[in-house]
């Protein structure tokens, strides 16, 4: 298994380590571009290619130490992949170290979202999202990636951030005073600490990486146009960070693009901030 950003040993250790990355690279109801599947390699290489001290921060977070789980994968139905990966989180919250999860598509967020809202009380998920995801059941299966925020919109306090693409039939579903269309935010800040404000204590983060625009990440299932820019997102995250307890995190939907590694730097280097963010503000 390769190291973490390719950096020592030492800190790469299960024992040492205070953040496990679980890779899920499920790509199985994805209905555009294929790939997600092939997000987490590409990830990692781009990690072992970017700079480990964060200038924001003033701190280099692998010091921390960040273990890399065996893959999950499991692919022979929507169901059985959820079930595997429910149950995995379930064992894993049992360990005490920081969780993360790399997609895959994003319906890998069912099963961990479940087992997140069933540990916390009263747990928010902000979802970063081109798309609404709240169709109960598409293509005969609760647990397509079009599903992938409908249960914790029904068991969490959900907030969706960066909405610009969605159904009608998923209207009935959203709670658009938790929502925060794209089209609204542009050009303007009042929606960060008001969407923060709605948030209860403790926040589960979920990242589709359509959430951005597709000029600055275009390696992704349906990139949609009009999303979110780098500065403005690091900016709310930080926010985020601050002010609430963000108990894990996923991050999806990354489909690498041959002759194209911008869209995996930007990951690697999102991924690295939200670590930092975290050990900044409430790590030990």
């Amino acid at each position: 298994m390769t190291n973490f950003a390719g950096v020592a040993d030492e800190f790469c250790a299960y024992d040492y380590a205070a953040v496990l990355l679980q890779s899920v690279p499920y790509d199985g109801t994805s209905t555009w571009i294929k790939g997600a599947d092939r997000g987490f390699p590409a990830f990692l290489d781009a990690l072992e290619n970017m700079e480990l001290y964060d200038i924001e921060t003033g701190t280099e977070v692998y010091r921390k130490g960040v273990h890399i789980l065996p893959q999950l994968k499991e692919d022979s139905s929507p169901e059985a992949m959820f079930k595997e990966v429910y149950s995995k989180t379930n064992e894993l919250l049992e360990t005490g170290k920081y969780l993360t999860f790399f997609g895959g598509e994003h319906s890998i967020s069912i099963g961990v979202i479940k087992a997140f809202y069933e540990k916390y009380d009263n747990l928010t998920v902000l979802q970063l999202d081109a798309h609404a995801d709240l169709r109960p059941s598409y293509h005969g299966s609760p647990y397509n990636h079009a599903c992938a925020l409908y249960d914790a919109s029904v068991n969490t306090n959900l907030i969706q951030v960066g909405i610009r693409s969605m159904d009608i039939d998923e209207v009935e579903h959203m709670d658009r005073s938790k929502t925060f269309f794209a089209e609204n935010m542009y050009g303007t800040t009042d929606w960060m600490d008001q969407s923060i404000a709605l948030m209860t204590d403790d926040v589960y983060l979920t990242i589709d990486l359509d959430a951005f625009d597709p000029g600055i990440l275009p390696a992704t299932g349906t990139p949609e146009p009009g999303g979110i820019d780098w500065n403005t997102m690091i900016r709310y995250l930080k926010k985020v960070f601050e002010q609430k307890n963000v108990v894990g995190f996923d991050i999806v939907e990354l489909a690498p693009m041959e002759g194209n590694k911008a869209s995996e730097f930007l990951v690697a280097k999102l991924y690295y901030k939200l670590l930092s963010y975290k050990f900044l503000n409430h790590g030990k």
